[in-house]
């Protein structure tokens, strides 16, 4: 039904949840779907840690803790008061302010995965800042913990995870070093041996992180991290996807068989008024803290837009709460109340974060530094005045247009928003400049004068409109080339005023035909 009324499949899993739960009462077999919805959630986090690498993780490192600890602190104060003026007492406004702090990892992973942007920079952001909720989750629950048994070793407890934590990194690193490469030369030999192998091997960690007092998703992504440096991470990750996908249903089954809507309807005032802090004040906090780092206003919007929901891991901190006596259950009620208003209607706001971001640029100015740097390093080594092509997208298609070029001795600059393309031009004594076609304030950094062509490899209508018309308003008079699949994209794009379509599977076939008729033809 989601298909046919054109919704976000996660919206459907949503309901179905709620429809064979508390609705119809028809999930019983609770340990099972626990048991495939942790799976699920396993390998979700094990592909997410399959696409990134060490180096990556280094270069995001500094501004996933800064993101992650801003918007835990700013959301949680905020949150609290909000909460002592809607009425509650002290511990339940504390309870409900660092319940709406954490996002959902599983469900922004999965929408930017979808959207095949999950190693752009904003993704690379929203990933790195959950990495860190994550750990500020599991550093509450201890405290919890330790504080509602009455123990008072909380310091003892954080130290002891902490040293686990150091001997967990120091095994992935020596197993990653002197172990898993040779064992997966062995597996790529049989690639159903080499799935099963990566999804034991996601499965081990995630228990064995879950075992040392940190999440499952922790030991999931570490695994992936593992992994993720070995060629076999593509052939591993498309085998996956699939399975994944399905296991998922269950955390959505899991998730709304624990949904008691007696509680909700008691709440719906306040629940209203926390979800839309958290749908609109929690996306501006995040472009506060990514604008004042130094990052362009787009990408401060499209990372603050994953942060608009609340987490499954707060229904369990409320659940907690409730069972250390801290909360009553209409508290718990109202936290499930804003997890579902805020899933589901974040779920819209990244499907459609482009469209958004193009109504409200013009507002979002004071968000962005005079001269944005962190996205700009390496711009300086451009040339301006010896720029022939400039070239969006240096994937295959790309980077094969620029060898021939370069060949001609053409002078090049690269455009793309992912960080490994970029520096791998670099390493070639290309200059490039991290951007996206589809932002449409983009071209205006770009040196657009001397330049006789603008050249877009990415195969995607939308995007090569947004960069046609981009640039028309800058002014650009040179020519422009885009790429197109299909033929109703071609003609679309040249309507568009697109000087040259390039069509490469179309141009290659009728490339090879004549090579085949030359050969084949009497002499």
């Amino acid at each position: 039904m989601a298909v046919r009324l054109r919704q976000p499949l996660i919206i459907g899993f949503i309901a179905v949840g709620i429809l064979v739960g508390p609705v119809l009462g028809l999930v019983t077999a609770h340990e099972q779907i626990d048991l495939l919805a942790e799976m699920g959630i396993t390998l979700l986090l094990f592909i997410v840690g399959l696409k990134l690498d060490l180096h990556l993780i280094r270069t995001m490192g500094p501004v996933a803790l800064a993101t992650g600890l801003g918007q835990v602190t700013f959301t949680s104060a905020f949150g609290f008061l909000i909460a002592l003026a809607l009425g509650f007492e002290l511990v339940p406004a504390l309870y409900i302010a660092i319940a709406l702090t954490f996002s959902s990892t599983i469900i922004i992973v999965k929408l930017l995965s979808d959207k095949k942007e999950i190693d752009s920079l904003h993704g690379r952001i929203a990933v790195g800042l959950l990495i860190v909720q994550d750990i500020v989750v599991v550093l509450v629950m201890i405290a919890l913990t330790a504080f509602g048994g009455g123990e008072g070793h909380f310091g003892r407890e954080l130290l002891q995870v902490a040293l686990q934590g150091a001997a967990f990194l120091a095994a992935i690193a020596l197993l990653m070093r002197y172990m898993l490469p040779h064992l997966l030369r062995r597996l790529a030999s049989s690639p159903e041996l080499l799935v099963v192998f990566s999804i034991a091997w996601a499965v081990a960690l995630a228990a064995t992180g879950d075992a040392l007092g940190f999440s499952k998703e922790i030991g999931a992504f570490l695994a992936g991290v593992s992994l993720g440096s070995t060629e076999y991470r593509e052939a591993i990750g498309s085998r996956l996807t699939s399975l994944r996908d399905f296991l998922l249903l269950f955390f959505f089954i899991s998730l709304g068989s624990e949904i008691e809507l007696d509680l909700l309807g008691e709440q719906i005032a306040a629940g209203i008024v926390l979800s839309l802090f958290v749908l609109i004040g929690n996306p501006f906090i995040l472009l506060a803290i990514i604008g004042v780092m130094g990052y362009r206003r787009r990408t401060g919007f499209l990372a603050g837009l994953t942060v608009a929901q609340i987490s499954e891991f707060s229904l369990i901190f409320a659940g907690l709460g409730l069972a250390l006596g801290h909360i009553g259950a209409e508290t718990l009620g109202l936290i499930t109340l804003v997890g579902l208003i805020t899933i589901s209607l974040s779920t819209y706001m990244i499907l459609y974060s482009h469209a958004l971001y193009e109504r409200l640029a013009p507002y979002l100015g004071i968000f962005e530094r005079d001269v944005p740097h962190p996205e700009d390093e390496g711009e300086e080594e451009v040339e301006a005045s010896h720029v022939d092509v400039i070239i969006f997208g240096l994937g295959r298609y790309g980077s094969r247009l620029a060898e021939c070029l370069r060949r001609e001795e053409v002078s090049l600059l690269g455009v793309d928003f992912d960080p490994e393309a970029i520096e791998r031009w670099r390493k070639q004594e290309l200059p490039a400049y991290y951007g996206d076609a589809e932002d449409p304030e983009f071209p205006a950094s770009l040196p657009l004068g001397e330049a006789k062509w603008v050249v877009s490899s990415v195969p995607d209508r939308s995007v090569n409109r947004v960069l046609l018309d981009a640039l028309e308003r800058q002014g650009y008079k040179g020519k422009t080339a885009v790429t197109a699949r299909i033929p109703e994209d071609a003609e679309a794009l040249e309507k568009a005023g697109a000087d040259v379509v390039f069509r490469p599977y179309a141009d290659a076939a009728e490339r090879a035909a004549e090579v085949l008729t030359d050969s084949t033809s009497p002499r």
